[in-house]
């Protein structure tokens, strides 16, 4: 009874929630699918009232946010995101969102360097005990409302209940104000799958042994692979990730998913954040088989580690001669972000039996029909190196896979053409004899 008392006690609307937002205030908006919606509304409605408020999320998910929207000069409201979805990409392309570089798992620390005026996370029906539970998103949430001078719950009774783990939620005494809301916690569509992707899948299926603990990135290669494991024979697979998708989904529901030779979270799918389907969020309420963990937990490559033969799967959009993965940038514009690859390319290496896959097509093509080599001599200035050349492991394209750990520089640019298609091959030697990073017994001769 108490925890209704308070409850209602701390019940206000979303208007009369933000009038503590001042001028010069850092407000955080949650990240992926624990953004606020109906607080961002009510703070837009103060544009002109207040100046420079600097606004954190990432990974945006619900359209964009409306204090960009009602703002396009930057006036009143300073849009930042750690992570760029297609959303947080167009409103930087006009220069409305800022990029925050970091490393996943570093961000439950990041925290104690910038506190916050106000913290504002979407958040399910707190339950008897007084407890409002995260729902779809963990990452870093529990830092960042410790961090906070005010904590501001909007609570949707359409988020799922997702378990820990721990640090899944908030109790209502650490709450200064309540907002209930009730949007629809939108689907994300599934990545179109591609002839390439289903290639890159299939090479890789063949590196996936009984027991293996998998983490996969977002796209269509992912989705195939996981389309690929439901249909196979393999068996006693483990999840230990930090974006849990409707891949993990099919493969559970074909029973390849058991956890039950894990080391660590035996029999839990572990998680920091999940985006997909309907469906997905359905299988996630309530349901003692997911573990929603901070990312310090989900990306510290030493907690990876301590599972045996971690598979991970993750994408970029270009590699150079020399190995370095570009997975967030094309030059100066910038596509994605750092999320967790660095993470688990570490953590599947230090893995017993670990095997960790930069994965991508090996050609795209422009808005002209051109086709262009993802695998270039050197990336374009401006460029953002995700993944150095001394971190990667393997890297694959539809034409195969090499393991770059322990090849010095020409040996390196060797493979690498190989992945690449071959109607660049040429060009690559002739740059790669350029770079001296090619030698007379190399399988294609420079001259």
């Amino acid at each position: 009874m108490q925890h209704a008392t308070d409850y209602q006690s701390k019940l206000v609307t979303a208007g009369e929630a933000v009038k503590v937002i001042e001028s010069g205030h850092l407000v955080d908006y949650g990240t992926f699918a624990n953004q606020v919606v109906e607080l961002d509304k009510a703070l837009a409605n103060r544009k002109g009232e207040l100046e420079n408020v600097s606004i954190r999320s990432a990974a945006r998910v619900y359209g964009p946010p409306m204090v960009v929207l009602v703002d396009p000069k930057r006036e009143s409201f300073i849009f930042n995101s750690g992570h760029f979805t297609l959303i947080d990409r167009r409103i930087h392309d006009y220069g409305l969102c800022s990029y925050i570089p970091i490393l996943f798992r570093e961000c439950p620390s990041y925290a104690q360097f910038t506190r916050s005026n106000a913290a504002m996370i979407a958040v399910a029906p707190m339950d008897k005990h007084g407890f409002f539970n995260y729902g779809l998103s963990n990452t870093f949430t529990r830092n960042v409302l410790d961090m906070a001078d005010r904590v501001i719950v909007e609570v949707n009774p359409k988020l799922p209940r997702v378990q820990g783990g721990n640090n899944e939620s908030i109790h209502i005494s650490e709450v200064d104000m309540v907002v209930e809301a009730d949007w629809n916690v939108p689907p994300i569509p599934e990545m179109p799958i591609t002839a390439t992707d289903r290639k890159i899948a299939a090479l890789i299926m063949n590196e996936i042994e009984d027991g293996a603990c998998i983490q996969l990135g977002i796209g269509g290669m992912p989705n195939a692979l996981g389309k690929l494991i439901a249909q196979s024979d393999l068996k006693d697979l483990g999840a230990h990730t930090e974006m849990l998708c409707d891949a993990y989904l099919d493969m559970w529901e074909a029973g390849k998913i058991t956890g039950q030779r894990k080391t660590i979270d035996r029999g839990k799918m572990v998680f920091t954040f999940a985006l997909g389907s309907r469906r997905l969020y359905d299988f996630l309420d309530n349901n003692p088989a997911a573990a929603s963990y901070p990312v310090d937990y989900t990306n510290y490559p030493h907690i990876i580690a301590q599972n045996d033969k971690v598979i991970s799967i993750n994408g970029a959009l270009e590699v150079d001669l020399y190995g370095q993965v570009a997975a967030e940038s094309f030059g100066c514009r910038q596509i994605s972000g750092t999320g967790g690859q660095v993470d688990f390319v570490e953590g599947a290496y230090l893995s017993k039996g670990g095997k960790a896959f930069i994965c991508l097509p090996s050609t795209y093509q422009d808005k002209n029909g051109q086709l262009h080599s993802r695998i270039r001599p050197t990336l374009d200035p401006g460029t953002i190196v995700t993944t150095t050349r001394s971190t990667v492991m393997y890297l694959a394209t539809e034409y195969g896979i090499t393991n770059l750990k322990c090849k010095s520089t020409w040996e390196r640019a060797e493979s690498l053409i190989q992945l690449a298609h071959p109607d660049f091959h040429d060009e690559l030697v002739a740059e790669a004899a350029k770079m001296n990073i090619w030698t007379r017994t190399n399988k294609k001769c420079a001259l």
